[in-house]
């Protein structure tokens, strides 16, 4: 297997679709490219070539060669796919690679939190795995902008606004939607209050 740092995570292995060794596939990328990179690989070594695949909603319904029955389908299931960096375009400059982000520093208010450990994808959306500065356990982070407004790849820092504030300014906006709403709605009945005394 190429070594990790070199491999770029391109898609996920579900369940099985049907009884012929079809497979559902989430990619994290262009989905109609995914069958032009040749063989892809997985952690264990392995190397698996898409025979044939078409869209379903957000996901791809794969045939790999080799993959005849549903039993051999479900083995894959949850199987990541990789491909050599070298094989890939350089991303433009407002781009990036999600494995770019495995070793930058995490910072939250000006002070170095801990490490990225990993970027996995639960099937819920991108997460951030923390290694914490301080030793322990490792914890995770939603990969939004709302959490994480800044990347800056020059320092190799991750600016992350604590959890706590992003859901006290999401409760402000949500303060300020009502508000505003309510506000538009006395409009509207005053409004209509007048249109009927004048047709008294």
């Amino acid at each position: 297997m190429t070594d990790a740092p070199n491999l770029i995570l391109l898609a996920q292995i579900g369940a099985p679709h049907g009884i012929k060794g079809e497979v559902r596939v989430k990619p994290f990328g262009d989905p109609d490219m995914l069958d032009q990179y040749g063989r892809l690989e997985t952690k264990d070594g392995r190397k698996l070539k898409i025979k044939r695949m078409r869209p379903q909603k957000n996901m791809l319904v794969v045939k790999f060669e080799g993959v005849n029955t549903r039993e051999e389908a479900e083995a894959l299931n949850r199987i990541e796919l990789f491909i050599d960096r070298a094989k890939l375009p350089d991303p433009d400059d407002d781009e990036f690679y999600v494995s770019d982000l495995i070793g930058m520093t995490v910072m939250i208010e000006g002070a170095e939190a801990g490490r990225v450990k990993d970027v996995p994808n639960f099937g819920a959306g991108d997460m951030i795995e923390v290694e914490p500065s301080s030793g322990g356990a490792t914890y995770y982070l939603p990969f939004t902008e709302a959490v994480v407004p800044e990347i800056n790849f020059e320092a190799g820092e991750l600016i992350v606004v604590p959890q706590i504030e992003v859901s006290e300014r999401d409760e402000q906006k949500a303060r300020q939607t009502e508000d505003l709403t309510e506000k538009n709605s006395k409009q509207e009945a005053r409004q209509t209050e007048g249109l009927e005394g004048k047709h008294k």
